[in-house]
């Protein structure tokens, strides 16, 4: 719940703040400041109680965060294709303050070809995530002329969690899981459009994406298997 509150706050924005290691990194800089107004305002007559301090890895364990979701990763069935409504419309980014869009919107045309007919096309393909038997999250590709196309041959990214799975590491291993299949598939590269101020743009480059271009809203970023 705090790092959902820390990911669509305007300062996890602005710092492209989406994994656990990004809120732990915010509260140290919180503590710095803390202590240096508590120094320069009260002075000699502050009494700093001193703490205990853990790396990322023993916070895990302490509040035994890498046994509080278990997930597994899998190709998605035929009987699933259904769930892409939800998740193409889970992808929709919503700056903050703005009202989410009527569910309808996925019928646009330029919606619909992220998953019209989906898994009768070649090259479509979609891995879902698992929890407690319950899907959360999908990443699928196809070879479509979407905002995120750079070229024929070249598959377009999609990738999608309900809202209470974002920030838990889970979008990243669904994105290296796609990334083994395409090149396992021979291809030479995949691209995605991304909206700038998507905090998901951080989880990008760190799989290896990088930006090739860029227009007012959105940047086109392309992953290149060597």
């Amino acid at each position: 719940m705090m790092l959902e509150y820390l990911v669509n706050s305007p300062y996890g924005r602005k710092h492209e703040c989406s994994a656990f290691e990004d809120m732990i990194s915010h509260f140290k800089h919180r503590q710095e400041l803390e202590l240096r107004i508590v120094k320069e305002i009260i002075g000699k007559n502050a009494v700093i109680l001193p703490a205990k301090e853990y790396d990322v890895n023993q916070i895990r364990t302490l509040i035994g965060f890498h046994n509080k979701i278990s997930y597994n990763i899998r190709h998605m069935n035929n009987k699933e294709i259904a769930l892409l409504d939800d998740f193409l419309y889970e992808a929709i980014f919503i700056p903050e303050g703005v009202d989410a869009p009527p569910k309808e919107i996925i019928n646009a045309p330029e919606l619909q070809i992220y998953v019209q007919d989906f898994g009768k096309q070649e090259g479509d393909i979609c891995f879902v995530a698992e929890v407690d038997k319950k899907i959360v999250g999908a990443v699928w590709v196809r070879n479509m002329d979407d905002y995120g196309h750079v070229e024929d041959g070249v598959p377009s990214f999609a990738i999608s969690l309900y809202r209470e799975y974002r920030g838990l590491g889970i979008g990243t291993m669904l994105m290296k899981r796609m990334l083994e299949e395409l090149k396992e598939r021979g291809y030479q590269k995949t691209s995605l459009a991304v909206q700038k101020a998507n905090y998901a743009v951080k989880m990008y480059k760190n799989v290896g994406f990088e930006i090739i271009d860029e227009n007012e809203e959105e940047y086109i970023m392309m992953y290149v298997f060597r």
